[in-house]
């Protein structure tokens, strides 16, 4: 009886035991320390021309190369992922699984207020997308912002073009409908728009240039903001790994292969 008793009394004090609520491990912060002791930097980017895909049998794209070159000079393993959404690339970003966003960001007051942005890496602007009049039943393209009063303009979900649309409906004083995608890149979009499956996209001048030569029948010559600066985005808990980024960037501009790589994707 007493075996019986001493074992109730062992299970009670376990299950009391295992009821007790227990510390709350709160993960570390990922700066530049926390990377330099892993050897890993974790960038997240999206599939396409400007980021990384995959042509034959090699690897390619703006952000890609540049983060391979950033590799060279700071000898960290640079780990790759892809995301289409840039929500998605923001909130992962939060969450330290990634520790950069290399995609073309412009930088705007809002966004500085949440993230860090490395020192430029490219002027753009965003445009719009739409057919030529010969592809669109010789329906002229727009020309003048205002015509955009009442039209539906495309962009991938979370695309920044969005703040810069809602920006455009209120100088211009009338409604544009505006369609998020949540399951087209904006790659996708400038072919629906040139195929007339959608009449009108934005996204950057310098993703719809590489875009052109394949679909000729596109047209954008109609841009929908001024030139912004664009950079790579960090959380502001990581302000050490910020400054070694833009050393490793100016490093790669001083020997001249930024510049190699920029005219790869970007000069038309």
């Amino acid at each position: 009886m007493l075996l019986v008793y001493g074992i109730l009394l062992v299970l009670v004090i376990t299950t009391m035991y295992s009821l007790r609520p227990q510390p709350v491990t709160i993960a570390q912060d990922r700066d530049y320390p926390e990377i330099r002791e892993e050897g890993i930097l974790r960038i997240v980017t999206e599939y396409n021309q400007s980021g990384y895909f995959i042509s034959g049998e090699s690897i390619e794209g703006f952000q890609y190369e540049l983060s391979q070159a950033i590799a060279q000079v700071s000898g960290l393993e640079i780990q790759i992922g892809l995301e289409m959404s840039l929500d998605e690339s923001f909130m992962k970003l939060q969450k330290q699984k990634y520790d950069v966003i290399a995609r073309n960001i412009p930088v705007t007051t809002e966004m500085r207020e949440e993230y860090l942005f490395t020192d430029p890496l490219l002027l753009n602007k965003q445009i719009l997308v739409q057919r030529k009049a010969n592809a669109n039943q010789d329906h002229p393209p727009l020309r003048n912002q205002l015509e955009l009063g009442g039209k539906t303009v495309y962009i991938p979900k979370g695309s920044p073009a969005l703040l810069r649309l809602n920006n455009l409906a209120e100088e211009i004083g009338d409604t544009i409908f505006i369609v998020e995608e949540e399951l087209y890149s904006t790659e996708q979009l400038l072919i629906m728009v040139a195929r007339s499956e959608i009449d009108y996209a934005v996204c950057d001048l310098q993703i719809s240039q590489n875009y052109q030569q394949q679909f000729p029948e596109l047209d954008i010559q109609t841009d929908i903001s001024f030139t912004q600066l664009q950079s790579w985005a960090l959380r502001k808990s990581s302000p050490i790994l910020l400054d070694s980024l833009n050393h490793w960037l100016t490093k790669i501009k001083e020997t001249g292969l930024y510049d190699q790589i920029y005219k790869r994707y970007h000069t038309h």
